[in-house]
């Protein structure tokens, strides 16, 4: 009666044993999802916080625009330094924009 039981016993370890080595792989497997997903966040953290710098010096730069008008009421040459000022200004902005653009993807 004893040698029965210890058997069932043991085979109950035995599963036991099987289910805690199937639930480490699935802790492993979980673990390895959250450092990507860790790693995922960590990149689009870092995008939120490019974009609102970028969208904080559009801002600047479109209430700086108000303001150099304002101050330039209706003299030409200042209208026309503004102008050339202006005129850089989009320069430089599409040149970091284009250098900044990733290529489209191509379809094949």
């Amino acid at each position: 009666m004893v040698g029965a039981r210890l058997k069932q016993i043991e085979a109950q370890l035995v599963g036991l044993r099987a289910d805690v080595q199937d639930l480490s792989v699935l802790v492993i497997q979980l673990i390895k999802r959250d450092n990507i997903m860790a790693t995922d966040l960590t990149g689009l953290t870092a995008s939120v916080s490019r974009n609102t710098t970028v969208i904080g010096s559009a801002l600047a730069l479109i209430q700086g625009i108000s303001a150099q008008l304002a101050a330039a009421g209706t003299d030409p040459a200042a209208l026309a330094a503004l102008k050339s000022s202006l005129d850089n200004q989009d320069d430089a902005l599409a040149a970091a924009v284009a250098a900044n653009t990733p290529a489209a993807p191509t379809t094949t």
